[in-house]
């Protein structure tokens, strides 16, 4: 029975346990920008909000992965990451100095490296400690940890060039104690993964308090509201003060060259009553909820890169309108895009809470909407990965999926794709000259998708795909196009109402795929396991495809049979005179029996449609359950069969092969133009999808 759409919301929303600050931090911090080396005290608050006793800390300590070449993360990349090679022997380390509890016990030498995801001595991002009391249930921990952190050349999204630093990834951040039953645990343990070339970050929710010492001359962007500035004359120094609550890690930046811009999001001037009033609609959710906020948009961006302002600025208002609209409103009160100079790319492309790091090009074409694209994918990590924190080291795809998924939507309703590529000969523009379709994010993203459909099951470890580029695909394309093909079954508003649904009631926390399992069939009120244990936990390749398709004209009857009562025989002579009178006769209403077969080449089962449509303009539609390997259809019919199409309105892009979904009886001169101006676009969308990889 379906419910009524604000009971389903409600009911999604209610279970959801509420979340609060586990894990603050207080730092203090100067930057040497000359031996590129932070100095910092640490001031830990460590709630243990589960039912166990814990006895031991562990710490992931991320920037000793660029530490040496044997690091775990090393070994997996080869020093290499998104296409950007660490260069020269300048290394980047963490080292924690000091390390006692608010009663003054002196843990320091306490302190062991350890590797829970592989046998690699050698590698020191994670470190325990072994507490002199346990930490008991309810109870808060205080530690005072001091440490020093060298930056590496820029790397991995992190590092300097030059006079730019951006602080990734920093500062000793504890792990996730896991009580039982929460995602994974069937015990109360820690998760703290080392840290891997193919995987990114996983925290707790904390409160933020940062004060940063850098040279007077830098311009300084951070997680969070600046609350204070205070310079010292005498040292050359400015400190800066952020603060953010209830986030899962902190950022910052600092060059003296940046230019420096605020724009407000005003919400009322951003959105139309019309839009408020439809999303509220939609969701059944009054006008008031589904309004959002305004926001302080800041630019950091490189001074050879002043014209591209405005484009930042449009595609962070874009990204905050659709994505509050459609999954609720921004919560923070800032938002920073931070454009890297030239040589330190390394560094763009990523995000961080309420901070995101961008990255463009001088004098980008305006037809190209990269820089654009880049902005609204970082920023729905805000959605994906900071709001709803799900583990990006265990189910990647919950993140990058569902933000390539929401990024494609916005891309191409406000920009109608991500534009074209630079393709001109002798000036003139090709994608004009053969009137070629704008590259849509939906279709770059199936193109990838199919170049390697079915090498790795798509929720994995990180670290544990053929390799970097079955991470990406999997994490990112095929989560996108297995979103889309669920959109296309069940329709597009109820989606849309099971992913503001699922982000609303897994907003500060930490949920998994089973988690939006559940959310997907309580929203739907249809049970789509069958979906997700295909497609999601399994590794079934979708591939339908037109087998043998016969029209036969239907001859005289021949043989013995019993008319009125008497035995008639009709001998093949006779039989073939009268056909030859039927084709002579221009009245005569020929027949055709016509057979159509369709095939399942792959292992997944799905229902599916088929429509075959007759020459005389008939069609008949059929619904298949896919069940067994192929299936027949016969028809009696006055007209020979024209065409043939399996899935005709494409819900399920996860069919690796649109090619043989089709059979037509004759060659039409403007499909084979059609055809080959698609080969075109599929080789363009291809050749941008490795460039992006490589």
């Amino acid at each position: 029975m379906k419910l009524p759409i604000a009971i389903l919301l409600a009911g999604a929303i209610c279970c959801a346990e509420p979340s609060r600050p586990v894990a603050s931090y207080d730092i203090k911090a100067s930057l040497d920008p000359k031996t590129h080396i932070i100095t910092a005290s640490e001031e830990l608050t460590w709630l243990n909000d589960s039912p166990d006793t814990v006895s031991t800390l562990q710490f992931h300590l991320y920037m000793n992965a660029f530490r040496n070449s044997q690091s775990t993360f090393f070994r997996e990349s080869g020093g290499q990451l998104r296409g950007d090679k660490f260069k020269g022997e300048d290394w980047g380390w963490i080292e924690i100095r000091k390390m006692q509890t608010a009663g003054g016990a002196d843990l320091t030498k306490g302190l062991r490296f350890i590797h829970p995801d592989d046998d690699n001595a050698e590698d020191r991002t994670v470190a325990e400690i072994a507490l002199p009391q346990p930490v008991m249930p309810g109870e808060t921990l205080r530690l005072a940890i001091g440490f020093q952190t060298k930056l590496p050349p820029v790397f991995a999204r992190t590092g300097f060039r030059k006079d730019f630093h951006l602080a990734g990834q920093w500062f000793p951040k504890i792990g996730v104690w896991e009580k039982a039953g929460f995602r994974f645990s069937k015990q109360g343990a820690w998760n703290c993964h080392q840290f891997h070339a193919n995987s990114e970050f996983f925290a707790n929710f904390g409160n933020y308090r940062v004060e940063l010492t850098v040279p007077s001359n830098m311009v300084v962007g951070a997680t969070g509201e600046q609350i204070a500035k205070a310079a010292s004359a005498a040292a050359g120094t400015g400190t800066y003060t952020f603060q953010q609550d209830m986030v899962t890690d902190f950022v910052w930046t600092a060059q003296p060259g940046y230019l420096r811009e605020e724009r407000m999001f005003l919400a009322d001037r951003e959105t139309t009553q019309a839009e408020v009033a439809a999303a509220a609609r939609l969701h059944g959710i009054p006008e008031s909820e589904a309004r959002l906020s305004d926001v302080k948009m800041i630019a950091l961006v490189q001074p050879e890169h002043r014209e591209q302002m405005d484009r930042h600025f449009h595609a962070l208002r874009s990204a905050i309108k659709w994505f509050g609209l459609w999954y609720g409103r921004y919560p923070y009160k800032t938002i920073t895009v931070l454009d890297p100079p030239h040589g330190a790319e390394g560094a763009g492309g990523m995000e961080y809470p309420t901070f995101i790091t961008a990255g463009t090009m001088y004098k980008l074409p305006p037809e190209s909407r990269t820089l654009e694209e880049v902005t609204v994918h970082e920023f729905g990590h805000q959605f994906w990965m900071q709001l709803v924190a799900t583990n990006e080291f265990e189910e990647s795809p919950l993140d990058e999926g569902f933000n390539t998924y929401s990024t494609a939507k916005i891309m191409d309703r406000v920009y109608g794709g991500i534009g074209q590529l630079p393709l001109k000969f002798f000036g003139v523009n090709v994608y004009s000259l053969l009137k070629l379709p704008l590259l849509r994010d939906e279709s770059m993203n199936r193109a990838g998708y199919v170049t390697q459909p079915a090498i790795d099951d798509m929720l994995r470890q990180a670290w544990q795909y053929y390799d970097g580029s079955s991470y990406s695909l999997n994490s990112y394309m095929k989560m996108s196009v297995t979103l889309r093909t669920m959109e296309n079954i069940l329709g597009a508003d109820v989606m849309a109402r099971i992913m503001r649904s699922y982000h609303q009631r897994w907003r500060f926390n930490h949920p998994t795929a089973r988690d939006f399992q559940a959310v997907v069939n309580q929203v739907s009120g249809k049970n789509m396991d069958w979906f997700f244990d295909q497609f999601f936990f399994g590794n079934r390749l979708l591939d339908y495809r037109v087998g043998d398709v016969t029209s036969v004209q239907r001859k005289t009857p021949i043989g013995v049979y019993e008319k009125g009562g008497k035995t008639v025989t009709v001998t093949k002579k006779q039989g073939e005179e009268q056909d030859k009178k039927n084709d002579d006769d221009k009245k005569f209403k020929k027949e055709y029996l016509c057979t159509v077969k369709v095939r399942r080449m792959g292992d997944a089962v799905a229902p599916v449609d088929i429509v075959i449509r007759f020459k005389d303009g008939s069609t008949e539609k059929r619904a298949w359950d896919g069940e067994y390997r192929w299936v027949k259809y016969t028809f009696i019919r006055g007209s020979e069969i024209d065409w043939v199409e399996v899935d005709p309105e494409r819900k399920y892009q996860l069919d690796v092969n649109y090619a043989n979904n089709s059979w037509q009886d004759r060659y039409q001169v403007e499909v084979s133009a059609g055809w080959t101006g698609n080969l075109l676009f599929w080789m363009q969308n291809l050749l941008l999808w490795a460039t992006s990889l490589a």
